[in-house]
């Protein structure tokens, strides 16, 4: 079993730029796929970015692209979301998750294909 602890969210004026960590443990951490996922208040929680096992894979939804990176220190059991250019839109709870499987292109943006998750951070970007 795997636990997945989020830290670094906060407020920042748009423009601004927060990165966002995940420290997992319980569980060899290179062997899981990770997700990074968002939900604003009263929406739906939506896909942000993915990586795989070995980092050699990402994924972005559109609206980040350009603007948002994942990344992932197999050695320090840890993945990464740095946000440069934050814009109000992007305020949300964020949470990573883990997938021990190998999720398909179609797949690794669905919540339902991840088994495990934090507990969320707070990001708030002021106009």
């Amino acid at each position: 079993q795997v636990q997945l602890v989020e830290s670094g969210g906060g407020l920042v004026q748009a423009g601004g730029s927060l990165r966002l960590s995940c420290a997992a443990s319980g569980r060899i951490f290179s062997t899981l796929a990770m997700g990074w996922f968002r939900q604003a208040l009263g929406k739906e929680l939506e896909f942000v970015a993915f990586i795989n096992q070995n980092g050699g894979t990402t994924d972005y939804k559109d609206s980040v692209v350009g603007r948002f990176t994942i990344s992932r220190d197999n050695a320090k059991n840890t993945v990464y979301l740095q946000m440069n250019s934050l814009k109000p839109e992007d305020t949300a709870v964020y949470y990573c998750a883990a997938d021990p499987e190998s999720p398909t292109d179609y797949t690794r943006s669905f919540p339902w294909k991840y088994d495990t998750w934090g507990q969320g951070t707070q990001v708030t970007v002021s106009s």
